[in-house]
């Protein structure tokens, strides 16, 4: 039995006056969370929840979403984890496709549930638990949890149970709920917490939105191993600085966006960070400029994560970090990994293919969409839709999303290949390179650039630059524009479809 869920029982037990989660103005030991979690899971007992039910959040970063998430498998319940920034009609798809017997949520975000809760339709119509104050027919979570006893038992679950469904953000159409069980999960906290060196001591601050399958490596680790886990309500990199500093964190998960953020921050000094063991690099390649820079300033920590929530990772140990700076390491324990061609054969090393692999941590499907999980699990490997290719050693290089590949003119070209050259100039703080409508090569290369400082370059200036360096005259980009800002993700990835859609918008070709 690998029930994930069952753990608080036993860290109560044994290790109760140790902190366990710290969030906000909340301070919890392993034996105070432990109880408030058995109070929610009576209380979600209550209302009516059983084994197999679907129980949904849609919740910003608090201590109430941590108790939901570990209050919902104890009594067998699926948590379904949502995005607190979707709009009443993108949350009702969801809700229509999840089906879940309630979901949790704050006063602030209330309007929204109860606008998508009233379009579904009555028999599937679901109960709202708000975290905040009690208004209409939502019921109060704070009095509800207050009322619960304490005493409780979990519920028994086989390895196979379903533990969650994460619904990817998804790049074209509606996200797809992605399928862990207990086993899965548990994989999670064994395979993450050794190749992290977790245990007891280790101190994990998260300050990306949990709603992200890339919040549950550390998390489940973390307090796998009985350490503390230190949760900020939102990304900022100053006050980032001063939680590392105050907590003395070991470790940390970050975004290349907010990896480079925190590097130019104000606050920033090497100094104030010395206790972190690990700062792992998650959702997006982080470029080699930023990567040689952290490890200048904060040697032998960086680590990196290449993974899908399908359940393929590859992973990066801070000792190779350096040595094989260039690729996202190898695939995690009892991983397989294949590149492979457009007819399925195998590449050779270092030819590009598409990246496929198999591991312990793979979803059971997609729910309620098996012909989508037939198109990404083949043969039992999951093809991922990004190209990569392995060295001599088996470490993966990631080239780029399948999808994201410029055709110009009947020539590949990769846009990560241009953004490590742009990358390099000292006015640019953030390149997305992409394809843009061309009249004679179909289309051709354009970067979207942040800089350092609003008069650092011109645009022109820039362009030129980075077009006497690129590897090759296809890869020269047409024009480099200047923003403020990317459009980010809630996980703070960087969308470059909503910079691409503007271009293509009147051309009616899919993007």
């Amino acid at each position: 039995m690998l029930e994930l869920a069952t753990l608080l029982a036993r860290h109560s037990l044994h290790h109760g006056a140790r902190d366990a989660v710290v969030c906000g103005p909340h301070r919890y030991t392993y034996s105070q969370f432990a109880r408030r979690v058995f109070r929610a899971g009576n209380l979600l007992r209550g209302i009516g929840v059983k084994k197999g039910d679907r129980v949904a959040t849609v919740m910003p970063n608090c201590v109430e979403q941590l108790e939901i998430y570990w209050a919902a498998p104890s009594i067998g319940a699926v948590l379904v984890p949502l995005s607190p920034l979707l709009q009443s009609g993108g949350l009702l798809a969801l809700l229509e496709n999840a089906g879940p017997a309630c979901v949790v949520t704050t006063d602030g975000l209330l309007p929204v549930v109860e606008t998508a809760v009233a379009g579904m339709a009555e028999s599937h119509r679901t109960r709202v638990l708000v975290v905040g104050v009690q208004t209409g027919s939502a019921l109060g979570y704070e009095s509800l949890l207050a009322a619960a006893s304490e005493h409780f038992v979990p519920e028994e679950c086989s390895s196979d149970d379903l533990f969650n469904v994460m619904y990817t953000s998804g790049t074209t159409g509606l996200p797809k709920g992605i399928m862990h069980t207990h086993r899965t999960r548990a994989m999670y906290a064994l395979l993450f917490g050794q190749a992290l060196g977790i245990n007891s001591d280790s101190v994990v601050v998260h300050s990306g939105s949990i709603v992200f399958n890339g919040a549950f490596v550390m998390m489940l680790a973390v307090l796998y191993g009985s350490g503390r886990y230190v949760l900020a309500s939102h990304f900022d990199a100053e006050k980032m600085i001063q939680l590392i500093a105050r907590e003395q964190a070991t470790h940390v998960t970050l975004v290349p966006s907010q990896i480079i953020a925190l590097l130019n921050a104000r606050g920033f000094d090497a100094s104030r960070l010395e206790s972190l063991q690990y700062i792992m690099s998650v959702g997006a390649p982080l470029l080699r400029t930023h990567k040689d820079h952290l490890n200048r300033v904060l040697p032998g920590r960086l680590c990196e994560i290449y993974g899908l929530t399908e359940g393929f990772v590859t992973y990066l140990d801070r000792r190779d970090a350096q040595r094989k700076a260039d690729s996202v390491g190898v695939p995690l324990g009892f991983g397989r990994m294949r590149i492979v061609r457009e007819d399925g054969s195998e590449c050779h090393c270092g030819e590009i293919g598409e990246i496929t692999g198999q591991s312990p941590l793979m979803m059971t499907g997609y729910y309620r969409r098996a012909d989508l999980t037939e198109q990404a699990v083949r043969d039992g490997w999951l093809y991922s839709g990004d190209m990569g290719y392995q060295d001599e050693d088996g470490f993966l290089h990631l080239v780029d999303r399948k999808k994201e590949m410029i055709d110009s003119g009947g020539v590949k070209v990769y846009p990560k290949d241009i953004e490590d050259v742009a990358s390099c100039h000292p006015a640019v703080r953030e390149v997305a390179v992409f394809g843009v409508p061309h009249e004679k090569w179909g289309e051709t290369p354009l970067a979207a650039v942040l800089l350092t400082s609003p008069d650092a370059i011109t645009a022109v200036e820039l362009r030129d630059w980075i077009n006497d360096r690129v590897a090759a005259r296809y890869q020269r980009i047409s024009e480099v524009v200047l923003m403020q800002e990317f459009p980010r993700s809630l996980a703070g990835k960087t969308l470059k479809r909503e910079l691409r859609e503007p271009y293509w918008r009147s051309t009616g070709r899919s993007i």
